[in-house]
Order: structure tokens, then C-alpha cells, then sequence
């Protein structure tokens, strides 16, 4: 995705959050079978439907739980794109930002 384009999604994805978008940070998936339930969930929206990704991956804005976990240090972050390699988000992505798919 072209620097512009990214950007002008990662405003819009920042404007969701920080509007109160109600998100499904609970639960966390515990095993296998409960993160394929999650990405199976995502594979059945539009590519194109960012609400409802942010919504099942249960995004934050800001760092989660006990740990204070981010994207800055789950596997799918690439931190010069600042993006999320996840295939079913496949989303630009702040480093100080969660979501349930976080993964170490």
C-alpha cells in the first residue's frame, strides 16, 4: 500500500478508536482453536471492512491488560511499515496500539 494511501488509512482507523468504537477485546483467545475461531470470524467480512476488523480483532488505542501488551511486540508487527502482517487485518497500525490477536 502506497505511504499516502497507509496514511490516510491510519488517520481513519485513529479516528475510530479515539471515537469510542466499541471493540471485542474479550475474550482472548487462550488456544489454537479460539484464534482460528477469530480469524475465521474476519475471513468472513469484506476486505474493505475496516470497522468491522477493528471490531472483531478487538483494537485499543492504547496498551492492554495486566502486561500492558502492544502491537509493538506482537509477531505480526512490522516496525517500519508500522503495520499488521496479520493476512485476515492487514492494517496500518500504531506500535502502542492492541488487539486480541496478539501474539509473542
Amino acid at each position: 500500500m502506497p505511504g499516502e494511501e497507509q496514511d490516510k488509512l491510519l488517520i481513519e482507523i485513529t479516528d475510530l478508536l479515539a471515537s469510542g468504537l466499541k471493540t471485542r477485546t474479550e475474550p482472548f483467545p487462550e488456544d489454537a482453536r479460539q484464534f482460528a475461531e477469530i480469524l475465521d470470524e474476519l475471513r468472513q467480512l469484506a476486505t474493505d471492512d475496516l470497522e468491522g476488523k477493528l471490531v472483531v480483532g478487538g483494537f485499543t488505542d492504547h496498551p492492554y491488560g495486566e502486561d500492558q501488551q502492544r502491537c509493538l511486540e506482537c509477531m505480526y508487527y512490522l516496525v517500519h511499515r508500522k503495520w499488521c502482517d496479520l493476512p485476515e487485518l492487514s492494517l496500518p497500525v500504531e506500535p502502542e496500539w492492541w488487539c486480541r490477536l496478539w501474539r509473542i
